[in-house]
């Protein structure tokens, strides 16, 4: 799958692949919208890029890149 191919997919579809093909990275804050509080969330490897889910499953941004500072 690519993203441009998850981008299409239904909210519970999306929710669908992060539960059985996502794996799991780590917990992640996003810049919330204006300025806005951070929104806690999580990361998943998906395929060929990653995904944000918030902690209330409201909200899923794929990304070509991973967020997560990487591991020495």
């Amino acid at each position: 799958m690519t993203i441009e191919s998850f981008k299409e997919l239904t909210f519970e579809e999306k929710l669908n692949q992060l539960r059985h093909s996502g794996e799991l990275l780590g917990s992640y804050d996003r810049n919330g919208e204006q300025n806005g509080p951070k929104v806690p969330g999580d990361i998943f490897a998906l395929y060929d890029f990653w995904v944000y889910l918030s902690d209330d499953e409201e909200t899923i941004i794929p990304s070509r890149r991973n967020p997560l500072p990487a591991t020495p």
